[in-house]
């Protein structure tokens, strides 16, 4: 998955969602990058996209960005 401006999404960046709610992201099925608390065994079956968890606990799985999906802190390289 992408970012509007083209670049990768990426499991520990910082995202906002929508006003006022952030998130992190704790997987990334497209690149096959998971961690210890979301594996693979149990996230890769949704096939494509990332998961992101929000500050408030809740998870959300993301095909591709909406217009409200921006980074706030990414761990990738520019």
């Amino acid at each position: 998955m992408k970012y509007a401006d083209g670049r990768d999404v990426a499991v520990g960046d910082r995202v906002k969602l929508w006003q006022d709610q952030c998130g992190t992201v704790v997987c990334s099925i497209d690149k096959k990058n998971f961690t210890a608390e979301f594996p693979e065994s149990e996230w890769g079956y949704l096939g494509s996209g990332v998961v992101v968890q929000t500050d408030t606990g809740g998870l959300f799985h993301y095909k591709e960005a909406d217009e409200d999906f921006e980074p706030i802190r990414s761990r990738a390289a520019p």
